[in-house]
């Protein structure tokens, strides 16, 4: 490792920042990343591409009622902030103004980029704001982009159990592969490696929730080197721990991710109304290298790799970067509680809410946080006992929000928390209160917001990945939704309580069914179940927990199907598209749905859910969890 310092060179249209471990050359003023040399390769970036398509900040934005526009974000400006031998912080600018608009997207965004004395890798990390009574906008996406060398990078990995030799993106090109159900799919028919002949290649594949998503990357052997894009916290990402998003995938390219609407649609698309004035920092990121010897084991780079991940987790909040907007450590707060559950029906003690995913997110209702993407978030997980702690919260005002896994619904702390520079604020315990009314009938599934726990099929074998062969996440093969008209030709799905097991006879989601004719017609499943006797008096309470939901209409009835008008209907949900790509999980919801005694009656009952809607094979409900309770025994 170089104790050299760290060196600048402004150039007419470049600046080159050197360590002697890497060197990273950026075009000036635009601030793309034209050039990364390390470990004798002279760019480790895809030199076939021009400079402008290699590493580079992007943004997807539209004014309201307009299309998306795809902006590779160019500063106009160019500044060194820091330079001495221990770090070089260089700004890339660019500033709005009423000229550009319509053109342009209405932000002020700020590009850093940092080198260190001693780093194998370098720092990205930006600042957008959007001034008082600027143009109405929405933001679709936006991330940080690296495309490596082909020749190079040809093993990916995302995961211990989620790393693989890759096609090259040549093989996605027309004459060697077939377009599938959807662009990013595509059937490998002639592969340069013949390995990879008739898999399926699809980037929604790779995806990963942002709770596990703290690196990703590429490795070559020739020679070992490994190229990875770290993310120290989620505190600038959106949706909470569990939304998912893009990590590496064919090109090779490796994403940074900080605001999207995969798995979760129009919900998370940032949208500026009436002159909202707003700022956030996404990142910093960071950009490791490491190498090995020749003749040495180069896969060892990724347990390296997650080596240095941790060190960047426990150095965060970093102390280096020069911007007043990216607050240090001294100028956050703490907040420590106990989460306890109260569910008469389980237990008449309160139990400790272990492994309880907790979190502060902006003030809003119940579980909005899903939703939330225009500030910060700053999440835990309890321990056993339900104790925890959530550190480095920025100065501002939140709700604190919760889920803990085996119980339906959402907590949030009333009181609005209020974090000051340095504060440590003790909640002592609080008491979370599920849904409730009466003790448990039946029950179908796990509440814990995925769909995974139900019936998964085998993929048709001519679409395989081979990555997802007996894999834990299996459900990540594509085209699962064709199996449902496989397994169920005629008649829709039935499954009968106290008989039927969650595991083999509910199907992971509820699609349409494909015709002979290659349309698609709606479905009815169907929850058979006995009851001894009825309070016809009373009312039962059907709860459903959906994992995700696109274009997806829920109508429940009960005992009479032919009923005109349902005793529920969700109207139309969801816009996650998580069938499609892979997901098992989205936008969470919980509906409560009363059931008057009188439509139930001693012996045999059936409850029907129908998805009416069938225009496309990717809409649907993956279901988390369904319970029928008696009434309350109060």
């Amino acid at each position: 490792m170089s104790s050299r310092g760290v060196r600048l060179q402004i150039r007419d249209h470049h600046v080159v920042v050197d360590n002697g471990i890497l060197q990273l050359t950026l075009s000036k003023p635009d601030g793309i990343i034209t050039g990364i040399r390390y470990n004798g390769v002279d760019n480790l970036l895809e030199v076939l591409n021009p400079e402008s398509n290699r590493g580079y900040w992007d943004i997807v934005w539209n004014s309201p009622g307009s299309q998306g526009i795809f902006d590779v974000i160019k500063g106009s400006s160019f500044r060194v902030i820091v330079e001495n031998e221990e770090q070089v912080e260089l700004s890339f600018t660019r500033i709005w103004d009423p000229s550009l608009e319509g053109k342009v997207v209405p932000l002020n965004i700020d590009k850093r980029f940092i080198v260190l004395r001693g780093s194998s890798g370098f720092y990205s990390y930006a600042i957008y704001e959007h001034l008082k009574d600027w143009p109405d906008f929405d933001i679709g996406e936006t991330r940080i982009t690296f495309k490596l060398r082909k020749d190079k990078f040809q093993y990916m990995a995302v995961a211990d159990n989620r790393q693989r030799l890759m096609p090259l993106p040549d093989d996605r090109l027309s004459g060697r592969c077939q377009t599938l159900g959807f662009p990013e799919a595509v059937l490998l028919t002639h592969p340069k490696n013949p390995e990879h002949k008739d898999e399926v290649d699809d980037k929604y594949q790779y995806s990963c929730e942002n709770k596990d998503l703290k690196v990703h990357g590429w490795i070559s052997t020739n020679p070992p080197i490994g190229f990875w894009q770290i993310t120290p916290s989620d505190e600038f990402r959106s949706g909470g721990p569990h939304k998912q998003s893009l990590t590496s995938h064919v090109g090779p390219t490796t994403l940074a991710i900080f605001l999207s609407t995969h798995y979760a649609g129009q919900d998370l698309v940032p949208k500026f109304r009436n002159g909202e004035p707003w700022k956030k920092v996404f990142g910093p990121v960071f950009l490791y290298l490491n190498s090995t010897k020749a003749g040495d084991d180069p896969f060892w780079l990724w347990e390296d790799a997650k080596i240095q991940m941790m060190t960047e987790v426990q150095s965060w909040p970093y102390s280096f970067p020069a911007s007043d907007d990216f607050p240090k450590l001294d100028q956050r707060g703490t907040i420590s509680g106990r989460l306890l559950v109260f569910d008469r029906y389980m237990n008449r003690d309160y139990l400790p809410a272990g492994g309880a995913f907790v979190g502060l997110s902006a003030p809003g209702e119940v579980g909005s946080w899903q939703r939330e993407c225009k500030g910060y978030q700053f999440w835990t997980r309890a321990d056993d006992r339900g104790y925890f702690i959530i550190n480095h919260v920025h100065i501002g005002q939140y709700n604190l929000y919760a889920w803990v896994p085996g119980f339906i619904g959402d907590y949030r702390c009333d009181a609005l928390i209020n974090i000051s520079q340095g504060s440590s604020i003790e909640l002592g315990d609080l008491v979370y209160e599920p849904p409730r009314d009466g003790p448990t009938l039946w029950e179908i599934g796990i509440p814990d917001r995925s769909a995974s726990e139900f019936y998964v099929p085998d993929p048709n074998p001519l679409h395989i990945n081979k990555l997802f062969v007996n894999h834990p996440e299996r459900f990540r093969q594509y085209g699962l939704w064709e199996r449902y008209a496989e397994l169920y030709p005629d008649e829709d799905l039935v499954y009968t309580v106290g008989t039927s097991d969650y595991r083999k006879d509910w199907f992971f989601a509820q699609v349409p069914r494909k015709t002979n004719n290659n349309s698609h017609q709606g479905t009815t499943w169907k929850i058979a179940f006995k009851l001894d006797q009825v309070d016809r008096k009373s009312r039962y309470m059907l709860r459903v927990a959906i994992a995700s939901a696109t274009l997806a209409e829920l109508q429940i009835r009960v005992n009479d199907l032919s009923s005109k008008r349902p005793l529920f209907t969700s109207g139309l949900i969801g816009r996650d598209n998580s069938i499609a790509r892979h997901g098992i999980h989205g936008i969470y919801w919980l509906y409560s749905v009363g059931i008057a005694g009188l439509h139930l009656v001693e012996g045999d009952n059936a409850i029907f859910f129908t998805q009416p809607r069938c225009t496309s094979p990717f809409q649907g409900i993956m279901y988390d969890y369904i319970r029928l309770e008696a009434p309350s025994t109060n």
